[in-house]
């Protein structure tokens, strides 16, 4: 998956937005500040969310952004496709001609893990990483993978032992 710093700046910026929804209008230069990203890529950034429906501006003295949904209604998947990111990681972009003008052997399996991302990110909602922002104990536990066996990474090696 090609997601890539708009993409994150993005979710990022509507989650700053979306702990001050119901406050008045929110400035860029104040998400800007608080979460150290560039004032120029945050206009560039809400022109976009803005024409896709997930923010309104408000012009003037006292102006700035609010969200345009509800905060259950917007989905992080929502906001990486706001700002024309795209949600894959093949190398073909779906094309399927990833291997001189065919389908290469992980195609399908590509394309598999995009769906399966997708549909996290979709069921991920701004109201959920509000939620986990202001009570650190909603958030997602992490799960540690179960240790490989036999992997060709642990052959050959010795057992640590601490002193």
């Amino acid at each position: 998956m090609r997601l890539t710093t708009k993409g994150r700046f993005a979710v990022t910026a509507m989650i700053d937005l979306a702990l001050r929804d119901g406050e008045g209008p929110v400035t860029l230069a104040d998400i800007s500040e608080r979460q150290k990203i560039s004032l120029s890529y945050l206009e560039q950034l809400f022109g976009r969310l803005r024409r896709k429906g997930l923010v309104n501006s408000t012009r003037g003295p006292g102006g700035g952004y609010t969200l345009a949904k509800k905060t259950v209604d917007v989905s992080v998947a929502d906001v990486i496709l706001a700002v024309d990111e795209p949600i894959d990681a093949t190398q073909c972009g779906g094309k399927e001609n990833c291997h001189d003008d065919r389908k290469c052997l992980t195609h399908d399996l590509w394309t598999r893990l995009n769906t399966h991302i997708f549909d996290y990110l979709q069921a991920v909602t701004l109201a959920q990483l509000v939620a986990e922002q202001r009570d650190p104990a909603k958030q997602p536990q992490v799960v540690e993978m179960p240790e490989r066996r036999g992997s060709r990474c642990d052959q050959g090696k010795e057992p640590a032992v601490s002193a």
